[in-house]
């Protein structure tokens, strides 16, 4: 059973910025594509990137297109996202996700997701 950690969140400026890990056990995660969430308080949860299982094809949410970037290392069993430019507005809890397909379409489907983290808390504030 594939089991997900993310870390790496916290407390940041304004402009600064932040990169999350999403840690792998149980299973080899190049068996899956790999998708990152947040949750904000009072609001669902939103898509935000996703990746392929080798690495080679991304999507990126409009909301975020230009300031985060997603990547994988396979060899380590970990996926990523940078986080830069960071806002008040990208203050909520990020998940990472994962799916045995990967379908660029469904990048956003929450329900499509198989295995989730506990999620890692980012807090953007002066």
């Amino acid at each position: 059973q594939l089991q997900l950690v993310e870390s790496g969140g916290g407390l940041v400026q304004p402009g600064g910025s932040l990169t999350l890990a999403c840690a792998a056990s149980g299973n080899t995660l190049d068996s899956y594509a790999i998708g990152w969430f947040r949750q904000a308080p009072a609001k669902g949860r939103e898509g935000l990137a996703c990746i392929s299982r080798s690495g080679e094809i991304t999507h990126y949410a409009d909301s975020i297109k230009g300031r985060f970037t997603i990547s994988r290392d396979n060899a380590k069993n970990t996926g990523y996202l940078q986080m830069n430019s960071l806002e008040p507005e990208d203050t909520a809890v990020y998940y990472c996700a994962a799916r045995r397909r990967f379908d660029p379409s469904m990048c956003s489907s929450i329900g499509s997701y198989e295995h989730w983290g506990q999620g890692t808390q980012v807090t953007v504030s002066s």
